[in-house]
């Protein structure tokens, strides 16, 4: 069986508009998959990107333009100057390390639930309160806030070296145990042409 790494941060708009769509693909072709999430800010500069608010003025304008053209094309919904973005994205990280180390529930549910909490209701995923309503909705013990915190925190840590050490600079990335790698989730159909042997 392949096995793929998805690399990602709850912050990341793109990671959001990629849906449910890597989830399918791995379905179809039996693949199974580690959610890896990761502080972006922190990877950025190892990797020689920068921040979204060190970025040149050109870049932020065709950001400007890209994600409601993708959001369009993607038939999602997208708020494109959320209330609570950027925020400490670690609570939610750990939240996700926790459950996929519980089992038991829809992660990938749970991953776009808190993304879809960012980019679309205006929630705050720093708080507990917001992090745990996820969890519930995707069937995870919501008391994984606080249980997991100290393996999430471990974990967290790791999949930034681990990132880092893989060649990712960005999110979300797909990395396949062949050593392909797929950067965005515009690039979703070319991991799906990989697996079908057609790329």
């Amino acid at each position: 069986m392949a096995h793929l790494d998805y690399y990602f941060t709850v912050l990341s708009p793109y990671a959001y508009l990629a849906g449910g769509r890597m989830e399918e693909i791995v379905a179809r072709h039996g693949v199974s998959v580690t959610y890896k999430p990761l502080d972006i800010m922190a990877l950025f500069p190892r990797t020689g990107g920068a921040a979204p608010k060190d970025r040149h003025p050109s870049r932020l304008a065709y950001r400007a333009q890209e994600l409601p053209r993708q959001a369009k094309k993607a038939g999602m919904e997208l708020n494109f100057r959320p209330a609570h973005w950027p925020t400490n994205q670690a609570p939610a990280s750990y939240a996700i390390i926790a459950a996929q180390k519980a089992g038991g529930g829809d992660l990938g549910g749970l991953v776009q639930s808190i993304l879809r909490a960012v980019w679309v209701e205006n929630k705050d995923i720093a708080e507990d309160a917001v992090v745990q309503e996820c969890l519930t909705a995707a069937g995870f013990d919501p008391s994984l806030t606080f249980s997991g915190m100290l393996t999430g925190a471990e974990i967290y840590a790791a999949n930034l070296e681990d990132a880092v050490n893989a060649g990712v600079f960005g999110a979300p990335f797909y990395v396949l145990d062949d050593g392909a790698m797929f950067w965005g989730q515009d690039r979703l159909e070319d991991l799906d042409l990989h697996l079908s042997g057609k790329l």
